[in-house]
């Protein structure tokens, strides 16, 4: 969404949403701040636009009630001094904990595809299968975030998303964060396209202190204290996933790679890998 503005009598923009809810936290704009968006028949202000009301409605009262990762730390405050930790050190956590449950999602989907019978090598030559066999995972995603705050990885890594408010995303909200992570934060899992998007997100979560998906739509992540047997588990989840997707996988990519790397494909034949049987 893009807004414009009017301040000491003069128009600027556009603006982004998240741009807008900066500078609304900044108090550099109030909820009087005239403002108009593409669809809107004449000028109103900050206030009267849906999308915004939130934003002045954070403080009703000097005394703001807890917040869910405030009572949790409360309860347990080594969760506080986790929350508080480096960014570095959450940016890791939330990579890893992001590509556990894509790779989690993609060994299944891949088992599941040898079991229908498909033409695995088919589909690896397919870029638009490649592309959008990621899709199903972020609309279970959208649920999950929206009625848990989590997803398995996250879980595992200690990680919980949630409004500013400590309130839990609705399912509009879910569904907006995982469009932005799509696009933005793995490029739709293609490649080349996927390395840069998400070096161009690391540039981005440093300046805004957050990544941008976070940013704009006004959430935290709450993480909690790593403990041994919850990485143990991941661990051995995430070669148990990686194993789930090369058994499927990695015949028919050894023999494309084996085609450019005689020797490559020598050695492979000398010690095959357990995979599971090609299906006619």
């Amino acid at each position: 969404m893009e807004i414009w503005i009017v301040k000491d009598g003069e128009r600027s923009g556009p603006y982004q949403d998240f741009e807008v809810r900066r500078r609304i936290n900044a108090g550099e704009w109030d909820e009087n701040t005239p403002a108009w968006h593409e669809g809107m028949k004449e000028w109103g202000v900050l206030g009267g636009i849906e999308y915004f009301k939130r934003e002045f409605q954070k403080e009703p009262d000097p005394v703001k009630p807890p917040s869910l990762g405030e009572v949790a730390m409360e309860k347990n405050p080594e969760q506080g001094i986790a929350s508080a930790a480096d960014s570095k050190l959450r940016l890791g956590r939330r990579f890893w904990a992001r590509w556990f449950d894509l790779y989690l999602y993609e060994g299944i989907w891949w088992i599941g595809m040898w079991a229908m019978g498909r033409d695995i090598g088919a589909l690896l030559d397919q870029t638009w299968v490649m592309i959008l066999h990621f899709l199903p995972w972020f609309a279970l995603e959208v649920v999950l975030l929206h009625r848990f705050g989590t997803t398995p990885g996250k879980w595992l890594m200690g990680l919980s998303v949630l409004n500013r408010d400590g309130s839990r995303m609705s399912l509009a909200e879910s569904m907006r964060r995982a469009w932005r992570v799509y696009f933005i934060g793995i490029g739709m899992g293609w490649g080349l396209l996927a390395l840069i998007c998400q070096l161009m997100a690391l540039v981005g979560a440093k300046r805004l202190g957050m990544p941008i998906w976070d940013h704009a739509g006004g959430h935290q992540v709450v993480a909690k204290p790593l403990r041994g047997a919850r990485v143990g588990a991941f661990v051995c989840l995430w070669l148990v996933a990686l194993q789930m997707q090369m058994a499927v996988v990695s015949p028919y990519v050894i023999e494309r790679v084996g085609k450019m790397f005689p020797s490559i494909k020598e050695t492979y034949e000398r010690n095959p890998p357990r995979h599971l049987p090609k299906r006619d």
